[in-house]
C-alpha cells in the first residue's frame, strides 16, 4: 500500500471519527462541514449472514455523520428469473432506515461479498468507509486462494469497519 494513500485512508478516518464527535456532541454544522456533501456508508451483508449489532451499527453511524447509506447485498445466487430477492431481516431494516429518515439505496449482487465490495468502493470515490459484519461473510461464494482480510485490506479504497470478530 503507498503511503500516499494510507495517508489519504487515515484522514478519512479522522474526519469521520471527528464528525461523529461533533455530532454526538450536539454540533451537527460542524459534523457535516467536515464531511464534504454526498458522503456515504457502504453496508455489505451477505445473503444469510444478516446480523441486528451490524445493522444497528451502520444505522448509528449513518445517523452521526449525516451520511447516505449504501446497503450492498450479496447473495449466492437468484431466482430462476435472474432478480436477487432480499430476505426479511433486510425488508425490515429499509423499514426502519425509513422511520428514522436515513437516506438509502439497495443495491443487489450475487457472488463473492469481497469482490463486490473492492469493486464498488473502486468505481464510488464517495464511500466514507465500508462495513461488514465479520471477516467470515467475506469468504463465501469466493476463489478460495485470497487472503480474507488481507487481500480486501490491499484492494479496498476506503476504511473497513468489521463491526463483530470472527468467532
Amino acid at each position: 500500500m503507498g503511503m500516499d494513500r494510507l495517508k489519504k485512508m487515515m484522514k478519512q478516518i479522522e474526519d469521520v471519527m471527528a464528525a461523529a464527535t461533533f455530532a454526538e456532541e450536539g454540533v451537527p454544522e460542524a459534523a457535516r462541514s467536515l464531511l464534504s456533501e454526498g458522503r456515504r456508508v457502504l453496508l455489505g451483508l451477505k445473503q444469510g449472514r444478516i446480523d441486528a449489532k451490524t445493522l444497528k451499527y451502520a444505522l448509528n453511524m449513518s445517523k452521526r455523520i449525516n451520511a447516505q447509506l449504501d446497503i450492498l447485498f450479496v447473495s449466492s445466487g437468484s431466482d430462476p428469473s435472474g432478480v436477487v430477492v432480499p430476505d426479511a431481516e433486510l425488508a425490515r431494516f429499509q423499514e426502519t432506515l425509513r422511520a428514522e429518515g436515513v437516506p438509502y439505496r439497495l443495491i443487489t449482487r450475487t457472488g463473492c461479498l469481497k469482490q463486490q465490495i473492492i469493486e464498488h468502493t473502486g468505481k464510488d470515490k464517495e464511500i466514507a468507509f465500508a462495513i461488514i459484519e465479520s471477516p467470515n461473510s467475506l469468504d463465501m461464494d469466493c476463489n478460495k486462494k485470497d487472503k480474507t482480510l488481507s487481500e480486501l485490506w490491499q484492494k479496498l479504497k476506503c476504511p473497513l469497519v468489521v463491526v463483530m470478530e470472527a468467532g
